[in-house]
């Protein structure tokens, strides 16, 4: 397995995720264990992505920008996902900021597939993109049993 095969699993459950999210309805336990799903997927995902993908990444001047604009992104999901914990689950404006993390999301898992996994196709060797899905699939692990 390859890191971007490592990674694309991980996008395909934030994506279902927050789809499925959008789709509940007041502060039911349904919408809560939603919200805490996707919420700790992010949190696992980011922390280990960030380790194995995007630190090597910076190693090359090719890999900086576009590694520096992921990472902030990560940020702004995180602040937002801080917006959604402070906002009653009941709230009309919870949905709303669920929309614009969902978009927020969809928006950078794209971005990283369409444009990221081929910069650093160029910039990875066949024996790092092995080694890094290893390392984050160990790191993935370790972040979401650390929520548990």
């Amino acid at each position: 397995m390859t890191i971007f095969e490592a990674l694309r699993i991980s996008h395909d459950r934030q994506r279902e995720l927050a789809e499925k999210m959008l789709t509940t309805s007041g502060d039911s336990p349904e919408r809560q264990a939603l919200f805490s799903e996707l919420k700790d997927e992010l949190a696992a995902h980011s922390v280990a992505e960030e380790r194995h993908f995007y630190v090597p990444l910076l190693q090359d001047d090719l890999g900086v920008d576009l590694s520096r604009h992921a990472i902030a992104e990560h940020h702004e999901m995180d602040e937002m996902i801080e917006g959604l914990e402070d906002t009653d689950l009941s709230s009309p404006s919870w949905l709303a900021q669920a929309k614009a993390l969902s978009e927020k999301v969809h928006h950078h898992l794209h971005e990283e597939e369409q444009k990221f996994f081929q910069m650093a196709g160029k910039l990875l060797s066949e024996t790092q993109k092995s080694k890094l899905a290893s390392d984050y699939l160990s790191t993935y692990d370790e972040q979401k049993a650390a929520v548990n």
